[in-house]
């Protein structure tokens, strides 16, 4: 799977971490910040903008805390992201909310958890169905 990413200064050495476990595990990474963005902002507005204009990728940001890059992507319209801190999460944004992107806080998550994230978000497939609705009501929005 094709996986974008991008990360300000405070997420850098997750990021690194998590670029290396996605390389391991086979997935195509494109890092859109192999030196770190000026802000999050920037970080996570190029990865939105990037996920939409290639269907079938997948994107991860970091930064201090995610939220930041939660609410940054989330102004991007179409896209759906998500700040995540847990596996179960992560999956299930992927799988009930077609979300395209996760926000990860390098302060927030540990690297064991993160990888474990990583993966639970890119093994997830969106399941659609009853699910379409609100994932239609959330394209709509911003």
């Amino acid at each position: 799977m094709r996986v974008v990413i991008g990360s300000d200064a405070a997420g850098m050495p997750l990021k690194e971490l998590i670029k290396e476990t996605l390389l391991e595990d086979g997935h195509e990474v494109v890092d859109l910040s192999v030196e770190p963005a000026a802000d999050f902002v920037d970080s996570a507005v190029a990865v939105a903008h990037d996920l939409l204009e290639n269907e079938g990728s997948q994107g991860i940001v970091f930064d201090e805390y995610g939220v930041g890059s939660y609410m940054a992507a989330t102004r991007v319209k179409g896209m759906i992201a998500a700040n995540i801190s847990d596996e179960r999460s992560a999956y299930m944004t992927r799988e009930h909310n077609n979300a395209r992107m996760i926000c990860l806080g390098s302060g927030v998550v540990g690297n064991d958890v993160a990888k474990k994230i990583a993966r639970e978000f890119l093994k997830a497939d969106y399941a659609a169905g009853r699910h379409q609705i609100r994932v239609d009501m959330l394209n709509k929005m911003a």
